[in-house]
């Protein structure tokens, strides 16, 4: 559909009658549109130049920031559940996260590009869980193992399961005489909601290709086998953990084996016990990363 076109004049142009007073009034018009077009360009002209050099001074101010932070220790937090990776189920609309965790992917990453970055000299990974995923903590800790710059731990609340496992790759662990600190240990352990719904009358119907399939179900009752099953492999992970302790740690293996019944301990029992290497704080990691690095520690969170 053609938009209304409005007639501002009720005679065509080609009709408009010059005479010697209206050709003033056209000529007047004439110079007033075409002075507000030239205008009108040169505003147009001008903002557009404004704009490429606001864009341009935001890029270089960004890069500047980015250029200028004097980091020379890459600081990692490790907060929350560990996990391999985050679903996208766990961002809410804003992009931020409802769960309290951390993955051990962009643990890995970081790491890495503090490795290949020259301003950094050492990589620090501040820690607060209570564990999580053993295929997350191991990634973690073979990370930090394998970084040529010096990686430290530093425990805080807790560093416990999962989140031990990872502390274990750094050259030097420190914790809180107050941090919980070890759990050496492996579950799957669950909640059983067979007698509830049975309660509820509930019935659960059992239709998969292999007997262990849906072993494990809350909603059904744990067979001897399927438990024989799922022990097979707490035992072997546990015993990985146990290695993994061991050679980080430079600890016997019979004496990892004596710790890991899952429990924890505070961080003066974790000391003589080998588990971590020195009870401190913010400070002692500083004056640490100090007279590792030969400069004032300047972490990048």
């Amino acid at each position: 559909m053609e938009p209304e076109q409005i007639n501002v004049t009720k005679v065509p142009w080609y009709k408009f009658k010059v005479t010697k007073n209206n050709g003033k009034v056209l000529a007047f018009w004439q110079f007033l549109a075409a002075t507000i077009i030239i205008l009108g360009a040169i505003f147009i002209l001008v903002n557009a130049v404004m704009s490429d050099s606001d864009a341009d001074n935001s890029s270089t101010v960004a890069e500047e920031s980015a250029s200028d932070q004097d980091c020379n220790v890459t600081g990692i937090e490790l907060h929350g559940d560990v996990v391999t990776y985050i679903s996208p189920a766990d961002y809410n609309t804003e992009g931020k996260l409802t769960e309290d965790e951390t993955a051990s992917e962009n643990v890995v990453y970081a790491i890495r590009e503090g490795e290949k970055d020259d301003k950094i000299k050492a990589i620090l990974i501040e820690i607060d869980s209570y564990g999580g995923s053993a295929v997350a903590g191991e990634e973690i800790a073979v990370a930090l193992k394998n970084a040529k710059k010096p990686t430290v731990a530093l425990i805080r609340g807790a560093g416990d399961s999962a989140a031990y496992w990872a502390a274990t790759g750094a050259n030097r662990i420190f914790a809180s005489k107050n941090s919980d600190v070890g759990s050496i240990g492996v579950t799957m352990s669950y909640l059983d909601n067979s007698t509830q719904n049975i309660k509820d009358g509930m019935t659960y119907n059992q239709l998969s290709s292999g007997k262990f399939k849906d072993a494990g179900s809350p909603d059904k009752v744990l067979t001897g086998e399927e438990k024989n099953l799922f022990m097979r492999d707490v035992n072997i992970i546990n015993q990985n953990f146990i290695k993994a302790v061991s050679d980080n740690r430079k600890i016997g293996i019979e004496k990892v084996t004596s710790l890991a019944d899952g429990s924890t301990m505070l961080g003066e029992a974790a000391l003589s016990n080998g588990l971590i290497d020195q009870v401190g704080g913010r400070p002692e990691v500083d004056q640490y990363l100090k007279e590792k690095i030969g400069a004032e520690p300047e972490i990048c969170w």
